[in-house]
């Protein structure tokens, strides 16, 4: 009877241990994230929630930042392990002057997502009319948004001053008030504003037609997360690229959202179907390079072009098992 009892004890402790272990095993990985409830930046938050990253070890710390350019800084500074939606030209800058990123992933190839606005009673039509005395918002420095607006700079001749304004919320604080004339977004935020018609849409990133083509924003890592924790970030992608796949064939992905910002179902999938389609966070291709890299010099934030060996150095996307 005392052996048996020692047995089983034995038994429980074995299989204690071994949840132990396997609860520890978890690896935990950092992320700062721009712009906190677009449907393409809440990837990591419905993976997590649904137990993707969980299936495949790993833990996920998030940040929230106001855009791009602050989430490029933390991932340099190593605050964190890994940024999403990094303005693809800030990152090829930061790269460019040897800061220690790496491109995993493409995050958002297009924008169709993102659209510019005006106070209803403004003058303005159109991006296109906006004056010299115009000011044009984007969310951070390296940001895509911050790349678009130099794109309306470039591409309709404009005049106007380019401000950065963090996020949508607070963007629109100040183009109600009139510190700014032409305020930018991302749904679902906004889509108040416009349906009480206090907003009007002035353009949309897709109205330069290249940018339908261009990865404009990226997936990206600490050079040393990288190089040190191949496993790690071989299993993120493949959780990360699960979540993505779930996003769009499941509408148990569409409650989750539209829990985790707070707005009812049909909202959900209206911001997923009309705004996103699933091309858009594909992240496995990062596709118009040539082009994003003539931009950043047109746009005077990179000082040249990059060779074959540079991109392969920036970018290294782990491939599909």
């Amino acid at each position: 009877m005392t052996l048996s009892k020692s047995i089983i004890g034995s038994v429980i402790l074995a299989a204690t241990c071994a949840f132990s272990m396997s609860a520890q095993a978890n690896d935990t990985v950092k992320m700062a994230i721009g712009q906190r409830g677009n449907w393409d930046t809440s990837v990591a938050h419905l993976g997590q929630e649904a137990g993707f990253f969980k299936k495949h070890g790993i833990d996920l710390e998030l940040l929230y930042t106001q855009g791009g350019g602050e989430t490029i800084q933390a991932v340099i500074s190593q605050s964190v392990d890994i940024g999403v939606a990094a303005g693809t030209i800030g990152v090829m800058a930061a790269f460019q002057k040897g800061a220690p990123i790496r491109i995993i992933g493409a995050q958002a190839t297009g924008a169709s997502d993102l659209f510019w606005y005006v106070r209803a009673d403004s003058k303005l039509k159109s991006i296109k009319d906006a004056t010299a005395d115009t000011t044009i918002a984007y969310s951070t420095n390296g940001s895509s948004t911050n790349s678009i607006t130099l794109g309306f700079k470039q591409a309709f001749n404009l005049k106007s001053k380019l401000v950065p304004t963090g996020s949508p919320t607070s963007t629109f604080t100040q183009v109600m008030s009139g510190q700014v004339d032409v305020g930018w977004s991302s749904p679902p935020k906004g889509f108040d504003a416009l349906a009480e018609n206090k907003i009007r849409i002035v353009a949309t990133g897709n109205d330069l037609e290249r940018i339908k083509h261009e990865s404009v924003r990226s997936l990206v890592a600490n050079t040393a997360f990288v190089q040190g924790k191949q496993d790690v970030l071989k299993r993120f992608m493949a959780a990360y690229r699960e979540t993505v796949d779930w996003m769009y064939a499941s509408d148990d992905a569409l409650k989750a959202y539209a829990k985790f910002i707070n707005v009812d179902e049909a909202t959900a999938r209206k911001v997923r179907d009309d705004f996103f389609p699933k091309s858009l966070i594909d992240p496995d291709k990062m596709v118009g390079l040539d082009q994003l890299v003539q931009d950043g010099i047109s746009y005077k934030s990179l000082s040249g072009p990059f060779t074959k060996e540079q991109l392969d150095t920036l970018i290294q996307i782990p491939p599909r098992p």
